[in-house]
């Protein structure tokens, strides 16, 4: 079928859907939800059988729904109306919620039910949740509601009909999510602040400026003081304490400076925090600790967990990750596997670090060395064989990062954006000039990054990127991981695999050393940061001012290439 997307943005979940609907033979194209007019002239162009909404902030216009079967995807359970789904499911405590899918009409969240799923909460992040257990639930639901769109004789259900516990809520504004630091426990400001994660945030304040608060953690151990003091940093964030505990504030976005956005709290009040006492928590530790770095081992498997917020990881992140991976060679081990972050292994360099500082093309400079230089570590090391473990997407500079490891196995949800130019044209560095023709070849490689488009794991298995897709939720895919290593370093020819590691990368440094590869890169990234061209820092700060979309991009709107037509017969 020909499937219109009208969508806010090409966010996560539109990519999953948008990767698997086209593995199923469909042909997507898709449109930005800019305007009513915009999105009736995409519909009048690509004439779709079937129009999908995965992800939106606004109603589609009548001018299209009345004349066209609309599926909208609902971050909510049967019954669930209004725009703050999960912020109310995460906020109550709700133990199951779901995704439906139901079709556009006159009423918000009100059409009839094409298809719906359910899953257990846990306590996360809303941005955590959505990217995980909701694109996970509207997968299913989406291709289920496709199939029956085409099976002849199919009636979905009328809302009032249907058996339903879900109600029309509010928008959630900033009352509603009012933190009381006197008399709210942790877990009460952690579902608050949860429940606001992603956007828009908890409106509170922080050493007397006003501010919105992000990426919370709660911790174990309560130090010595009242509700509402600050105590400690640690790896950017701060500890607050609470009525019955404490909990770390991982990123803010201060509300006392035109175009601020979210960064580390300590970035963001770097005076204030400068004399707070640092508190590291050791790599190897319990769970009632938290940090961005933690290590652990089983058997002679060493894993290393980095879980930074969105993927991002900047240049003193990168430094203490360096550290960490040292710590890990150390180790009586054979086996390390880079596990990264539950939502995302790695999306590159620190874009809103680099926008926040001085010199954004310096700090570039900085970061993208950092990143660099822990490529290297893994590549060189003749110690061990390494796995990367994708359990989250990976993204632009992280998406290479992942190939420096010997093996990559990959969650069979995980999309991977193997490309630079999204941003700016970027040339890219983390070795990939070596890494991906090493593996895929030198044409496969080219075509790679010059797409612009998601690869879902199953198609990175398929073009060799990856040596492995897992298909199971996020449990099951670290047990998984852990079983495939343990076997790895007890295979009885465990030493000849890795003097055949250590042989092969003798001989590659022979034929070319990394150093070079670095340079060539480097040369390109340099004017990238330095040169006229500015598309770079233009496309930087429209990603961390997350500006409206003022446009389709081309690679994307199938409907609006130049060589597009519709086909013969169609409606």
């Amino acid at each position: 079928m020909r499937i219109l997307f009208l969508t806010h943005s090409f966010n996560s979940l539109t990519q999953r859907l948008f990767s698997e609907l086209r593995a199923r033979g469909h042909v997507v194209s898709i449109e930005f939800d800019i305007s009513d007019s915009v999105a009736e002239e995409a519909v009048a162009l690509f004439r779709p059988e079937l129009i999908v909404a995965p992800y939106l902030r606004r109603a589609i216009p009548a001018s299209i729904w009345s004349r066209h079967v609309c599926l909208v995807v609902h971050p909510g359970i049967v019954g669930d109306r209004g725009p703050s789904a999960l912020d109310w499911a995460i906020q109550a405590g709700e133990r199951e919620w779901g995704v439906t899918v139901l079709q556009a009409n006159a009423e918000m969240d009100a059409g009839d039910i094409w298809a719906a799923e359910t899953f257990p909460m846990r306590c996360a992040k809303k941005s955590s949740l959505y990217r995980n257990e909701v694109t996970e639930s509207a997968t299913r639901a989406v291709l289920a509601a496709v199939e029956r769109f085409a099976a002849p004789g199919f009636r979905p259900l009328p809302l009032a009909r249907a058996v339903a516990r879900g109600q029309l809520r509010p928008l959630m504004r900033q009352e509603d999510r009012r933190i009381d630091w006197s008399t709210d426990d942790t877990a009460t400001i952690v579902a608050k602040i949860n429940a606001a994660d992603g956007f828009p945030g908890v409106a509170d304040s922080l050493f007397g400026i006003a501010c919105n608060l992000f990426d919370v953690h709660a911790e174990a151990q309560r130090p010595a003081g009242t509700a509402g003091d600050i105590v400690a940093r640690r790896d950017g964030a701060l500890l607050r304490l609470t009525r019955d505990g404490a909990l770390w504030i991982g990123h803010v976005k201060r509300a006392d400076r035109a175009g601020s956005f979210k960064l580390p709290a300590t970035v963001a009040f770097p005076r204030e925090t400068a004399a707070l006492p640092e508190s590291a928590a050791p790599l190897m530790r319990d769970d009632g600790q938290w940090g961005e770095l933690r290590y652990r081992e089983q058997g002679q498997v060493g894993f290393l967990a980095f879980e930074f917020y969105n993927g991002a990881m900047s240049t003193e992140q990168c430094s203490r990750l360096r550290q960490a991976y040292a710590f890990a060679r150390s180790r009586p081990t054979r086996v390390i596997v880079l596990e990264g972050g539950t939502d995302y292994w790695s999306n590159g360099i620190h874009l809103n670090m680099i926008e926040a500082a001085g010199s954004p093309a310096d700090a570039s400079w900085d970061n993208i060395n950092a990143i660099d230089d822990f490529a290297r570590d893994v590549i060189e090391t003749d110690t061990h064989l390494t796995v990367a473990a994708l359990c989250g997407n990976a993204g632009a500079g992280g998406a290479f990062l992942a190939l420096a490891a010997d093996r990559v196995w990959a969650r069979a949800g995980v999309i991977l954006n193997p490309h630079y130019k999204n941003m700016g044209n970027l040339y890219g560095s983390e070795y990939w000039t070596y890494l991906l023709p090493r593996r895929v070849g030198a044409d496969r490689a080219r075509r790679i990054v010059g797409n612009r488009m998601p690869l879902p794991a199953p198609q990175a298995l398929r073009e060799e990127m990856v040596d492995a897709c897992i298909d199971a939720p996020p449990a099951g895919f670290a047990e998984e991981v852990a079983e495939r290593a343990s076997a790895l370093a007890q295979a009885p020819d465990f030493a000849a695999r890795l003097e055949a590691k250590r042989a092969r990368r003798a001989d590659d440094e022979k034929t070319k050393p990394l150093a070079i590869y670095r340079d060539e890169e480097l040369a390109n990234m340099r004017r990238n940061f330095y040169g006229f061209d500015p598309s770079y820092h233009v496309a930087r700060f429209h990603f961390v001012a997350k500006s409206p979309n003022s446009w389709t991009p081309r690679h994307l709107a199938l409907h609006r290439e130049l060589g597009w037509c519709v086909p013969e017969g169609a409606a």
